[in-house]
Parts: C-alpha cells; sequence; structure tokens
C-alpha cells in the first residue's frame, strides 16, 4: 500500500531572491505561468483611451495593473506631481513610518513577489524584515516607485486635470502639462486622486479670517525650520496632528501645544476592527442605513495616532497635550497669535491646523460639471441628526464605484467616471485608499469596467465571433465511413 504523504508539511525552505533583478524575475515567471497580462481584446477607436486614470498613486497604480491583468491595456495615466513625488508620502506626510501593520500586502493584487516585503527582503534580508516594527514613510514611496516600473504603468507626471465633461459615449479630459493644454478622450475614466480627491484641507471658518502668517494647514507645506526657538500650537487629536507636533519638536520649537476639543484623547483605532474580508468585499452591499452608520460611528469616536508616534511627541520635556481645549478666539498682538481657550489664554508664534480634509467641491473647479450632475447621499439618504455634516456632500456612488445621475438623462457620461479615491468610502468602504483593501476594490473596479467595455462592443464581439475561421480540425484527420458496417 502506497503511504500518501501529501498532508506531511514540507522541510524545502525557500530564501528568497537576494537582490531586486531575481525578485523581478521571479515576478516575471508568476505572470508568464500565469499568461498575464492576456492579449487586449478591447476593440480599439482611434485616438481614444479605454480608461483614463487621473492619479498615479497607490490607488492609481494597483488600478492600473489590475486592469493589465484582465487584458485592457489602452490606458494612461495622469498625475500633477513629478515622477516619484505621487501621493502624500513625499510631501504633507510627517509620520517616520506607516500607520498600517508591515505584514499587509497592500497593492500586490495576489502576488507575492509584488509585495513590500518580497521588495524589502529582496534588499535587505529576512533578518531586517524580522526586525523591522513599521515600514519607514519614504521606503514605502520606494516601493511604489518601483511597484511603477514591474508594472509598466504608462504615467503621465506633471499633467494636471484642468476639466472633465462629456458626452453619450465618452468623456473628456483637460489637461495641463509639459507639452501644454491638451484634450483627452476616454470610454472611462477613475479618479484616483486621493484623500483630497474631491476636496482639500478643512479649514474652519472661524481661521479664514486670521492673518494667514500666524497659521498653516498640516496639509500644505510647512517651514519647520523657520519654527526653531517658536512656541506652536497644534491644532487636532489624530495622527496628523501627532506628527505635525512631532516633526515642529525635532525641528527646534522652544514649545509645542497640540490643543484638542475633545474631552479624551482617542485611544482605540475602530477601524482596526474592520479590516476583515467580509467588511472588504460586502461593504457595498450594505443597506444605506447601515453604510453610513458605520462610517459615522468610526468618525465619531475618532482615529488616535499609533503608539510610536505619540511617543515621538512626548519625549519631548516642552511638549503639552491639552483636551477639553478648543480655540473661542485668535488676536494677533505685538507680532504674535493669542489664543483664547476652553482652558485659559495662551500666546504662541504660529498655529498648525491639523483638522484633516473636506469634501468640498469648490476647491476642486476641475470636478464643476461632475458636482453639478451627481448624486449625492443627501438626496438618497442622510442619518437623522447629520443633514449638515460632511457625509450629505459625497457622492452616492452605484456599484461600480461611478457616479450617477442626481436627474437621469442630464449628464449621461457621468456613470462612465469612477469615484477610485476617499470619497467612496461612503458607498464602498475603506477600498479606494487605504493599504488594507486596495487590491480588493482595484480588483472590482477593473470587473466592472471590463463587463462595461464588453457590453459597449457586443456587436463587434459578435461580429468577430461570425468571423472567426481558425479550423481546430483540417480534415485529414478522419475517414469518413460509407455507409453502416
Amino acid at each position: 500500500m502506497t503511504k500518501d504523504n501529501s498532508a506531511v508539511p514540507s522541510t524545502v525552505t525557500d530564501p528568497g531572491p537576494r537582490s531586486l533583478e531575481e525578485l523581478e524575475a521571479r515576478l516575471a515567471r508568476d505572470l508568464d505561468l500565469l499568461t498575464l497580462p492576456p492579449a487586449d481584446w478591447v476593440p480599439a477607436r482611434d485616438g481614444v483611451l479605454d480608461v483614463a486614470i487621473v492619479g498615479a498613486g497607490m490607488a492609481g497604480l494597483t488600478a492600473a495593473f489590475a486592469l493589465r491583468k484582465v487584458g485592457i491595456s489602452n490606458i494612461r495615466l495622469f498625475d500633477r506631481a513629478p515622477a516619484g513625488r505621487e501621493g502624500p508620502w513625499g510631501t504633507y506626510a510627517r509620520m517616520e513610518t506607516l500607520r498600517s501593520p508591515k505584514t499587509l500586502t497592500g497593492p500586490a493584487l495576489g502576488f507575492a513577489n509584488l509585495t513590500f516585503r518580497a521588495w524589502f527582503e529582496a534588499q535587505f534580508g529576512r533578518a531586517a524584515w524580522d526586525a523591522l516594527f513599521r515600514i519607514p514613510r519614504l521606503q514605502w514611496l520606494d516601493y511604489l516607485t518601483w511597484y511603477r516600473r514591474v508594472t509598466g504603468a504608462p504615467v503621465r507626471n506633471d499633467t494636471a486635470l484642468t476639466a472633465i465633461s462629456g458626452d453619450a459615449d465618452g468623456v473628456t479630459l483637460d489637461l495641463d502639462g509639459p507639452e501644454g493644454r491638451q484634450r483627452v478622450r476616454a470610454r472611462r475614466v477613475i479618479l484616483a486622486n486621493g484623500r483630497d480627491g474631491l476636496g482639500g484641507p478643512f479649514v474652519p471658518a472661524f481661521w479664514k479670517a486670521v492673518d494667514k502668517r500666524f497659521w498653516s494647514h498640516a496639509h500644505e507645506p510647512i517651514d519647520f525650520d523657520g519654527l526653531k526657538g517658536r512656541t506652536v500650537a497644534v491644532l487636532g487629536a489624530g495622527a496628523g496632528a501627532v506628527d505635525n507636533a512631532a516633526e515642529a519638536l525635532e525641528r527646534g520649537a522652544a514649545k509645542v501645544y497640540m490643543l484638542i476639543r475633545r474631552a479624551e484623547l482617542p485611544r482605540i483605532n475602530k477601524s482596526l476592527g474592520a479590516g476583515h474580508p467580509g467588511i472588504v468585499l460586502g461593504f457595498h452591499t450594505l443597506s444605506d442605513e447601515r453604510r453610513w452608520a458605520y462610517n459615522q460611528y468610526i468618525a465619531d469616536t475618532g482615529l488616535p495616532a499609533p503608539h510610536n508616534s505619540m511617543l515621538r511627541c512626548s519625549r519631548h520635556p516642552n511638549f503639552s497635550l491639552l483636551t477639553g481645549c478648543a480655540v473661542e478666539a485668535a488676536e494677533a498682538e505685538g507680532g504674535r497669535l493669542v489664543l483664547r481657550t476652553g482652558r485659559g489664554t495662551v500666546t504662541v508664534d504660529h498655529v498648525i491646523l491639523a483638522t484633516g480634509f473636506a469634501l468640498d467641491w469648490e476647491q476642486r473647479p476641475e470636478l464643476a460639471e461632475i458636482a453639478r450632475h451627481t448624486l449625492l447621499w443627501r438626496d438618497r439618504y442622510v442619518l437623522p441628526g447629520h443633514e449638515a455634516g460632511e457625509f450629505a456632500q459625497h457622492p452616492y456612488l452605484g456599484a461600480d464605484f461611478e457616479f450617477l445621475e442626481r436627474t437621469p438623462g442630464e449628464a449621461p457620461w457621468l456613470n462612465r467616471i469612477h469615484a477610485f479615491n476617499y470619497a467612496a468610502v461612503l458607498s464602498h468602504g475603506k477600498v479606494t485608499g487605504d493599504i488594507p483593501g486596495i487590491s480588493a476594490g482595484a480588483e472590482r473596479l477593473a470587473d466592472s469596467i471590463t463587463a462595461a467595455l464588453f457590453t459597449e462592443d457586443y456587436d463587434e464581439h459578435w461580429q468577430r465571433l461570425i468571423g472567426f475561421e481558425t479550423p481546430e480540425l483540417l480534415g485529414d484527420e478522419w475517414t469518413e465511413a460509407e455507409d453502416f458496417q
């Protein structure tokens, strides 16, 4: 009797590739074994892209590779940033490490040799990986730059979207880049333009009246060296507030106050309790009430800064954190700013608003035509008591991340544009910009675009079928009998 050893674990260990060249060879073999990417099957239309992607950060790159995996290669990505500076990692992101666990596979789309871990170990080894706590921020940017190269993403950098419009047959993008102004036509458009994709930094109305020389927003360039020896107040309770406070402290600020409106600093990251396949794959199927309630609960409880980020601040003796300390007034006095708060008065030299982003259509004039026609959540459902909240302004997206018309028939091109950015969170959950769910979101988006393009081109595919004449049998493989024998 033959012994079945199928359940015996293998003792063979793979030390892994020892260079990026070896890793890239493995990845190329993975793709070859899976016959990927397949041949482009979409009928060509002269001068028209099948898909244009606005944004070449993590979301845009992942969406582009997901499309190539299903044989859609007539695509182009446009990013306003220079090459290697896409996304927040080299600009306003000021954390030392990513906030996500290092073990998340992120944009790898199921390919082990496309993960950050594979990229890291190929250069620094397994022992270095085991010793790594979390991924350094700028190293993540280096990884994405490599990801862009090995996946062959066709990116046009230094190119900004200035307007978008369309008709029943497609979408028109007005762009401004190194070659000047140009107009690009596409059958489908993906907005993979990040956390501020449909808005920008949130600045409370109160602060808009304060002289700008006294304050900066956390998501804009800040002269931290100019804050050396100064007193700084950082407003906010989240990770961004902590990161900016730490940056000011490390650049030599004399004193940094972190002023928090909440009675307590958030301690539990509720988002980590929602990081399983069920919510990644099923959130968009929930009722409106449940989708809103889920997002609202997480927003209300607040997201704390990571443990290591808070220690980055608290190790400085000149750092002070005050809760229940909303700023009620700010007045310039003697070249400094006097803040009147719920806990008294403090005089500072500069204020950093770590107040996050807002979905604010007015900050995105290039999306004016979308804003004019798109269905919003307030048009469908609002959680009672939150009629004036930001979520009410979010687009109410369809099952394929597509914008929907507020008035049917007025903008038949709108559903050709897919929001693969933060604005999709209320409709689809965190699968459009966060590392844990980005691959699942990109694959679902690519599948939906595949189905849409096939359906539109059905007549051409039908004719291809009718005209397919490659014989399987040549006629010399058998001899037909003359009669029954």
